[in-house]
């Protein structure tokens, strides 16, 4: 094991030869690069050279490629993550975490977490950047003994810790960046070199990595104090975010009505701390607080929200709604991406295609696929998208993107004639509609609920 050129921490208290883990400062660390090859590691995007050169990585600029990142074949959830870097001053770069590339999402393009690196005047190093997804997320702008840490064509250290639903980031030991962000709970770990385009003057620019380890055995246990506040991205946007707007401002019901009444239900449903959350009532169809749905009817758009199941709860989000068709007993009428616990709600084994009730399925209609669906935990935060453009409907889960389907053909009216929506003329086929939140009478919460309309 190469200990050489470790300036930050140099003491080692115990090498377990067994499990390849060195215990550094009380941290049962793992060690991510052997410091000779690259195994373990596999790159994505763009094509870069990636290289080992005296115990370092060593990242290269090629000119005309997009982004480049050598990524570790594992995924990791929770972690502290370690490790040093020198950077040319003309060069931005960053390491990601928690990150994927999805063939459905941008043609794999990678995208989640980044932790900048920027030797440019501004020196956000440190900062959160949500790559080819949302963007800047955490700023160092007012953090100013942050930006000061990095020293220019010198090694650096990172420390990073993601422990639940918290990052927080350390330059050469000054506190960073705190930040409370629900999106993405697992992914790989990358180093970028960023592309340059067609400019000769960057070519062959390096990046340099070395000492990459890591705790994810109980990383909270050795989590450091963090003096800075924590930021939160509840009910804010990403300046990549361009078109979207919030359906739900956190703190009232401004834009939602009750899908029977004209006014937002006066019992049934609370919002605390950011979020909206229908209640228990014994798990009747809206016979408690009922349905909300927007003041707004949509067409072509863009909906993400994220949501948490209660166990055995059973709601919905539903689209094109058209509330003056149903005016009795029982939910509003649309087409719905369904919400359920499916480990434990027998709806999961039913439908009229079996499997079409469970979680993302267009309920009673299309199953999702099971392949790629893969929901976070019951009490925990998942994130839910549909996007409908035309006649064409995606349903996502997660990131990933777990059915589709098109309105108005054949194939999709023979689905409506042996569903129990047949009796609703035209189902599905409006050209405009409410998006509605289900009450179910089952407790489940939602947040960060945006829209964009599409042209």
């Amino acid at each position: 094991m190469n200990l050489q050129n470790r300036p930050f921490r140099a003491v080692v208290v115990l090498v377990l030869l067994t499990t390849g883990v060195t215990i550094f400062a009380g941290e049962p660390m793992k060690e991510l690069f052997d410091g000779k090859t690259l195994n373990g590691w596999v790159q994505k995007g763009g094509q870069a050279e990636y290289t080992v050169v005296d115990g370092v990585i060593v990242g290269k600029t090629v000119l005309n490629t997009s982004n480049s990142f050598l990524c570790t074949k594992q995924n990791y959830s929770d972690f502290i993550l370690e490790l040093e870097f020198k950077v040319d001053a003309k060069l931005n770069s960053g390491v990601q975490i928690r990150s994927n590339s999805f063939p459905e999402y941008r043609n794999g393009v990678v995208h989640g977490y980044q932790i900048e690196i920027d030797p440019s005047e501004r020196s956000w190093t440190g900062g959160i950047y949500d790559e080819s997804r949302r963007g800047w997320l955490y700023p160092l702008k007012d953090n100013p003994e942050a930006r000061k840490a990095f020293k220019p064509g010198q090694w650096n250290k990172f420390r990073i810790e993601a422990v639940g639903t918290t990052i927080k980031t350390w330059v050469n030991d000054v506190p960073a960046a705190h930040l409370y962000d629900t999106m993405t709970h697992t992914g790989f770990i990358a180093l970028q070199v960023h592309g340059i385009g067609n400019n000769k003057e960057r070519e062959g620019i390096e990046v340099n990595w070395r000492n990459i380890r890591l705790v994810d055995e109980s990383p909270a246990s050795y989590a450091k104090p963090m003096p800075l506040s924590v930021e939160s991205m509840d009910n804010k946007l990403g300046n990549l975010e361009g078109g979207f707007k919030y359906l739900f401002d956190g703190k009232t019901p401004t834009g939602w009505r009750s899908a029977k009444q004209d006014s937002f239900p006066a019992g049934g449903w609370i919002i605390k701390d950011g979020v909206l959350t229908v209640l228990e009532s014994g798990g009747g169809e809206s016979a408690a607080g009922g349905d909300i749905i927007t003041v707004d009817k949509y067409n072509d758009f863009e909906l993400h929200l994220d949501f948490k199941l209660t166990p055995g709860a059973n709601s919905g989000i539903k689209y094109f709604v058209d509330p003056e068709l149903n005016k009795g007993p029982g939910s509003s009428i649309g087409l719905e991406y369904q919400l359920l616990d499916d480990a434990i709600h027998p709806d999961a084994r039913l439908g009229n295609h079996k499997g079409s009730r469970a979680l993302g399925c267009l309920y009673d209609l299309i199953e999702a696929d099971n392949c790629v669906k893969n929901p976070n935990p019951i009490g925990q935060w998942n994130h839910a998208a549909i996007i409908s453009k035309g006649n064409h409907v995606e349903h996502w889960l997660n990131g990933r993107k777990i059915l589709e389907y098109e309105r108005k053909t054949p194939e999709f009216r023979k689905l409506i004639q042996e569903s129990k929506y047949k009796d609703w003329p035209g189902f599905g086929e409006w050209e405009k509609g409410h998006i509605l939140l289900q009450d179910h009478g089952n407790q489940v919460s939602f947040k960060n609920i945006k829209i964009r309309e599409i042209e």
